[in-house]
């Protein structure tokens, strides 16, 4: 690939994006969204974070998946998800799992 094609891609991509995240900003005042999709829409943000995060917790470096308690960083999201249903505070989960997953990796390296 040529460099100018490489910026014609980057450009191209800059504006699509650009174009997808403000669309409801440019014309949101014009249209109205049904209560129901409202609704369903409140937890898309949950939902990909959950796409993001559940595969690195399952799945091995060969895409193999691992459910035993050899598997660190699902042991740690399992103990950091108990911690976040008693607390209900999201900032103290993250450090919690942080460090709880920490924890786990010096004690099984020693």
């Amino acid at each position: 690939m040529a460099d100018w094609e490489i910026w014609l891609v980057i450009g191209v991509l800059a504006l699509a994006t650009a174009a997808t995240r403000s669309a409801f900003w440019l014309i949101g005042h014009h249209i109205t969204i049904p209560k129901r999709v409202q609704e369903m829409l409140r937890y898309a943000p949950a939902c990909a974070l959950a796409a993001i995060v559940a595969p690195d917790l399952i799945l091995a470096a060969d895409g193999q998946p691992v459910l035993d308690a050899g598997n660190l960083k699902l042991v740690s999201g399992i103990v950091a998800t108990i911690y976040y249903l008693l607390r209900r505070n999201m900032l103290e989960t993250i450090v919690f799992g942080m460090v709880f997953f920490t924890a786990l990796r010096l004690i099984s390296v020693t």
